[in-house]
């Protein structure tokens, strides 16, 4: 028993790491940022939304990481098995939102970055700055130490979490002002804000593509090929994480903040401060470095995933458009990734500088745009891993399959509702 479960141990510290991965992205924008306006503004009322979408996304995800494990090659080189027009549409898709994306986790990091060192008079250059350092690492290829550290962060972060989640549940919720009047969900304003917080619950479904390229690569830093299983166990673990810390904060926001007539900042520093006194009224004044410093940690690792990600999947999807020899390693054309980290950086940054210091709408556009994209992206997944191109023995299964086609409509018809409050004034 004693040797099995070492192998097992063994087995799963060399397949362990796109799932941490996934779920340092994730952690950033969506649960700091959305699930904690959530709370703030509706109570728990959104809780049973946030509980759904993460729950009808799951399959979605999961076919990034099973694709790369049975057929050793990513998801994007599936897009094209699917037709060229799948490979563009994918790619003009990803185009269309990457600087948004980034830009709004971006927006946020740098809130985090002021209200941890107190430098907020630097302005517009914090996002600038903190641009140019991830590019920097990653264009030099230091990346796994970063990693390593961040790892290390987002512990403290999860169990200050949980810990700050079981104190504020023994106090209970704060008690309501007199004369207050929760926001109204059912009009533009509240659906609109309802598809923004789903739009990256946990994280946007386009981001299955840069999953499937971490796994890859985690094999080829391991020298590891892991069994199905062992792949899916490493995801499963991470995203069963990610959901658990979306419900603690939607309930620390509600507890904390909903009924007390307070409205959470719409300055990224000024937001980042009420983030971390949230748990520092629970937890303790003490604690407010600690968690400052494990909050920028953690969103510092989302924008350097982001980056990598994007730049990444780009990567892949040029050279499966545009070159004839569709196994070109990426060492050999190096100077496409750091090409592609400086044109994201500077749309980016664009991008924030127009939407000057509005953080919510910011966060509301970019996470409501991947929300639109995500039927797409979910159809095309779905169909690579039911279809000829994966084995039976690898497919997901019925049961998968049933959620993948009910979380395919739950998407295309809220993309629908968005369409129709947005441009008919619903």
């Amino acid at each position: 028993m004693f040797l099995n479960l070492k192998e097992k141990f063994y087995s799963f510290s060399k397949t362990a790491g796109p799932g941490i991965l996934f779920a340092s992205t994730a952690i950033g924008v969506s649960h700091l940022v959305q699930s904690t306006r959530a709370g703030a503004d509706f109570g728990l009322l959104l809780l049973g939304f946030v509980l759904l979408v993460t729950l009808l996304k799951y399959p979605f995800f999961e076919y990034g990481s099973r694709y790369a494990n049975v057929t050793q090659t990513s998801i994007i080189d599936g897009y094209k098995k699917l037709g060229r027009p799948a490979l563009w549409l994918y790619f003009l898709l990803t185009i269309a939102s990457m600087f948004f994306v980034t830009g709004a986790v971006g927006f946020v990091a740098a809130g985090f970055f002021e209200n941890l060192f107190g430098i907020s008079f630097l302005g517009e250059f914090t996002i600038i700055i903190l641009f140019a350092i991830c590019a920097l690492i990653l264009a030099i290829g230091k990346y796994t130490a970063l990693d390593g550290l961040i790892k290390l962060v987002a512990i403290v972060l999860l169990i200050s979490t949980v810990s700050a989640f079981l104190l504020t549940l023994w106090n209970g919720p704060i008690d309501h002002v007199q004369g207050f009047e929760p926001k109204e969900l059912w009009n533009a304003s509240g659906i609109f804000f309802l598809l923004a917080l789903m739009g990256w619950m946990p994280t946007a479904v386009d981001l299955s593509s840069w999953n499937s390229l971490w796994t890859l690569e985690r094999m080829k830093q391991t020298n590891y090929r892991p069994k199905l299983k062992e792949t899916l166990f490493e995801f499963r673990l991470a995203y069963l994480i990610t959901g658990i810390l979306a419900v603690m904060f939607v309930i620390l926001g509600a507890f904390i903040l909903f009924g007390s007539g307070e409205e959470l900042p719409n300055n990224n520093a000024s937001f980042a401060h009420k983030i971390v006194t949230l748990y520092t009224q629970t937890i303790g004044d003490w604690s407010y470095l600690i968690i400052s410093a494990s909050a920028f940690t953690v969103m510092f690792g989302t924008i350097i995933a982001v980056f990598d990600g994007y730049s990444r999947s780009l990567q892949r999807t040029v050279e499966l458009i545009f070159t004839r020899q569709e196994l070109v390693l990426r060492t050999k054309i190096r100077a496409f990734y750091v090409i592609f980290l400086i044109i994201i950086s500077t749309g980016s940054l664009v991008v924030v500088f127009q939407f000057s210091d509005n953080l919510k709408e910011l966060v509301d556009f970019a996470t409501t745009l991947s929300f639109v994209i995500a039927p797409i992206i979910a159809i095309f997944n779905y169909k690579l891993v039911t279809g000829n191109f994966l084995e039976i023995e690898s497919q997901p299964s019925i049961y998968l399959r049933v959620l993948s086609v009910i979380g395919i409509i739950f998407l295309i018809g809220f993309a629908v509702v968005f369409i129709i409050t947005r441009f008919y004034n619903f």
